[in-house]
């Protein structure tokens, strides 16, 4: 990508008055190429048309919410970019939801009430994060250790990390994702 106005977004939500507030947010960011989907259906179609640089998904949306809509991305057989970065975009910000969206495979989390700076922000982050997608029988997504915390003392789970801990590297795994 040679600059920001070069990027395609897809914006998913079912809420009219919403995709209008982030098609202007993004505009005025100098972002000119988005596309609108009021349902992950919608969205899914797009996708298979034209390459799309960043989808920011709502949660709450019928008949399928966002959550099942990241998987739908990220594990379906049928889909155009598993790799393709999603913000996920919510008012409910409780930790269990936030680790909900992580586990399902999200770039990064968006809180309502939305603001410009924090838009751009995790769309920046999104957008330059380098961590190598993850795929298991249970997971698909960026990685999820994000940086080395030098107090971590938590459990080692892999047996590579019985040797890491042998070399004073630390395996962050069970450190908390931060929205």
């Amino acid at each position: 990508m040679a600059s920001i106005g070069d990027i395609h977004v897809l914006v998913v939500d079912d809420n009219k008055q919403m995709r209008f507030l982030l098609r202007c947010l993004l505009r005025a960011g100098g972002i000119t190429d988005v596309s609108e989907a009021e349902n992950a259906y919608d969205a899914f179609g797009i996708m298979s048309c034209r390459p799309v640089d960043l989808v920011i998904v709502d949660w709450m949306m019928q008949p399928i919410d966002g959550l099942a809509f990241t998987r739908m991305v990220r594990w379906d057989a049928k889909s155009p970019n598993p790799y393709v970065p999603l913000l996920m975009l919510t008012a409910h910000t409780k930790t269990s939801r936030v680790a909900a969206a992580r586990d399902a495979g999200v770039s990064g989390f968006v809180k309502k009430p939305i603001s410009a700076r924090v838009l751009f922000d995790r769309m920046t982050s999104a957008l330059t994060d380098t961590r190598l997608f993850i795929k298991t029988d249970s997971f698909m997504g960026p990685d999820r250790r994000r940086g080395v915390a030098a107090d971590y003392a938590g459990p080692f789970r892999r047996d590579s990390d019985q040797q890491s801990a042998a070399l004073d590297t630390i395996d962050l795994d069970d450190v908390r994702w931060r929205a």
